[in-house]
């Protein structure tokens, strides 16, 4: 890889790169070896002996400064290639691993939010013990009503269609 985090001097450095400061970087990485045994059944090392080629990812702190610029640099994958010395497809497949990889290791840790719920029981259920929750639920479509007087209080006067404005609050 053309890059390092030995170029990551300052903090600035490793925000712009990264997203992260390098102690955050440091404390996700530390999460990330037991995550790649997890998915792939041996550690990174084990991995690449494997392979005929040099692989051009070949540690996790490698992995994750990969991932974590492709993901904050806004890249095409081409360019993303010729940024970090790989060509454009081995670059999609490296930040799929490195977003698989991270996602892994921030559920294993349960940092990771819950974003899926099988009814609204169960939404209501996770959400019971945090506080009030606030769902922005503005610009909902809604037909003109044929009623004149239901019509003025819903109608804007102008000829773009109307959004009503609703806002939930769950306790």
């Amino acid at each position: 890889m053309n890059f390092s985090t030995a170029n990551l001097r300052t903090d600035r450095h490793w925000r712009s790169a990264t997203g992260l400061d390098q102690k955050r970087f440091q404390n996700l990485l530390a999460l990330l070896p037991a995550a790649y045994e997890q998915l792939y059944g041996q550690s990174i090392d084990l991995r690449h002996k494997d392979c005929p080629d040099e692989p051009a990812l070949s540690s996790y702190e490698d992995l994750l400064l990969f991932t974590l610029f492709s993901l904050k640099s806004g890249l095409s994958f081409d360019l993303l290639g010729l940024a970090t010395g790989m060509d454009g497809s081995t670059a999609k497949r490296n930040q799929d691993s490195g977003l698989a990889l991270i996602k892994t290791a921030l559920s294993q840790s349960s940092h990771i939010p819950k974003t899926h719920f099988d009814n609204a029981e169960s939404f209501k259920a996770y959400f019971s013990d945090k506080g009030p929750l606030l769902i922005d639920a503005t610009e909902q479509r809604t037909q003109r009503p044929k009623d004149v007087d239901y019509q003025q209080g819903m109608y804007s006067g102008k000829k773009n269609s109307y959004r009503q404005v609703i806002n939930y609050c769950y306790p």
